[in-house]
């Protein structure tokens, strides 16, 4: 007779913080046969990292490799990182995917829930998100009242990103890294440049926050943000 499958749980670990894992996430993390996660080609896992504390003796891990380098990963690496997590499924094995930050915000989880969605039980348990990690270390109201947001990817060219901020009350725009040029001479060139907050590897030892005109633009990483306000400062009391 064959197994029930394993249920597949989508696990948000947050921004970094090992401290702001919900319960739900730790609770399901720890009860987990087969802990899955995203790690790059050579070297550490950091969604790893953040539950290391927590994992246990005898948890089969899943190390779903990803190249680092700029674009979506193939269709060939999602699929095969699907494939080797319905086999544990199959075998009836509960696993817990780590995802950093949420799940379903711009999580390669996405990509592997789209590939196994209607065939498995799949939860998704939401993490903290970069977006407000960044806010709180920054102390900076994200939107209040009617205001409207937009979250905008540095990957976009410059009149693209210039015309999305300029249609939103405020605006965070994700993934800097090396675009991180292009970013500031659009500030500049909308007169925002002197507002801007930069913010690195929110709630990590190491976390950084500073004026986007006093960054150094040969050292942004990946894990970084910028957060606009054109209706000016609120007030945080």
């Amino acid at each position: 007779m064959a197994a029930t499958p394993g249920r597949l749980f989508g696990i948000g670990v947050g921004p970094g913080d090992p401290e702001l894992l919900t319960l739900k996430a730790l609770r399901l993390l720890r009860a987990a046969p087969v802990v899955a996660y995203p790690a790059p080609e050579h070297g550490d896992s950091f969604a790893r990292s953040i539950v290391a504390v927590w994992l246990k003796a005898g948890q089969r891990e899943i190390a779903i490799r990803f190249p680092m380098q700029p674009g979506l990963p193939s269709a060939a690496i999602y699929d095969a990182g699907a494939a080797e997590l319905a086999t544990e499924l199959d075998r009836g094995n509960d696993v817990a995917l780590l995802c950093q930050g949420d799940p379903l915000f711009y999580g390669s989880f996405i990509h592997l829930f789209s590939r196994l969605a209607g065939r498995y039980r799949i939860e998704i348990i939401p993490g903290v998100p970069s977006i407000t990690a960044c806010a709180a270390a920054a102390s900076t109201a994200l939107v209040a009242r009617d205001e409207a947001l937009a979250v905008i990817p540095a990957t976009l060219d410059e009149a693209e990103i210039a015309r999305r901020v300029g249609e939103s009350d405020a605006a965070a725009i994700v993934k800097l890294g090396r675009h991180f040029p292009k970013v500031r001479r659009v500030l500049h060139e909308l007169g925002l440049l002197d507002s801007a907050r930069y913010i690195e590897r929110a709630t990590l030892p190491n976390q950084r926050v500073a004026p986007v005109a006093r960054v150094d633009a040969g050292e942004v990483p990946y894990f970084s943000m910028t957060l606009i306000r054109r209706r000016g400062a609120i007030e945080m009391k």
